[in-house]
């Protein structure tokens, strides 16, 4: 095996293993706060408890990117590994919590996905198809800065995948933002309970059509990346005829 191969390996093997940490803490509060079983409106959690996830969280996204970049040999593979560690530990946390609690129930089942500047939320299988995207892009950049360390991504493919991005966020707080004109969130340095502005909050609609536009827009430069190569190959064994 290539050392490029074995080193994305235990990449996503240890992803998979924060993806199982990560769904066990999960585990451990719908215990305590939803012993009869996950749902819309959110209870509200203390503060102090709070403050321990928001801390939580935020060492989980910080092994994240020292995983990419102690995997990583310039900016662009690093950031590369890092989605790549992102998208399989995303993934795999539902995978752990469908196995031990039987939930999502379906593909349809609503998740909270953030809370920052507003609560977002959505069916499981979008951000799931978008870590998708993100293990497949991510791969793809790996291999040809391995293959190239000199190896860029165009301007403007950044900007479709930034936008894309952007446009997909979007669509997760775009049900939220029609529920409530109050930008307001919780932050750590707050003595308020976790979740207690939107107690009363259901979500109701996914605005679809909205985020097929902003991940078509990341699909396009992806495809794109992808194709490049075995076009330019083929041109080429085309002019040595």
């Amino acid at each position: 095996m290539k050392p490029v191969y074995k080193k994305i390996f235990w990449v996503i093997l240890f992803s998979i293993a924060m993806g199982f940490m990560e769904s066990a803490v999960v585990i451990y509060l719908r215990e305590i706060y939803y012993s009869d079983g996950f749902h819309f409106p959110l209870k509200p959690i203390e503060s102090s408890i709070a403050r321990v996830e928001f801390f939580r969280e935020l060492a989980s996204i910080i092994m994240l990117i020292a995983v990419g970049y102690l995997s990583g040999k310039t900016k662009l593979q690093r950031f590369a590994y890092f989605n790549l560690a992102f998208a399989v530990w995303d993934i795999f946390y539902y995978v752990f919590l469908y196995i031990f609690l039987g939930w999502p129930e379906s593909v349809k089942t609503w998740d909270i996905l953030l809370l920052v500047p507003v609560p977002w939320v959505g069916p499981v299988w979008a951000p799931c198809l978008i870590a998708l995207l993100m293990i497949i892009g991510s791969i793809f950049i790996i291999k040809e800065v391995e293959k190239n360390i000199l190896y860029k991504i165009k301007l403007i493919y950044w900007a479709l995948l930034i936008s894309g991005a952007l446009i997909c966020i979007l669509s997760f707080m775009w049900d939220y933002l029609q529920y409530s004109h109050e930008t307001t969130a919780w932050s750590f340095l707050s003595n308020k309970n976790l979740f207690c502005e939107i107690s009363n909050y259901i979500p109701t609609s996914f605005y679809l059509s909205l985020f097929l536009i902003g991940f078509i827009t990341m699909l396009t430069p992806v495809c794109y990346l992808i194709i490049e190569p075995l076009i330019k190959l083929k041109l080429k064994i085309n002019s040595n005829k």
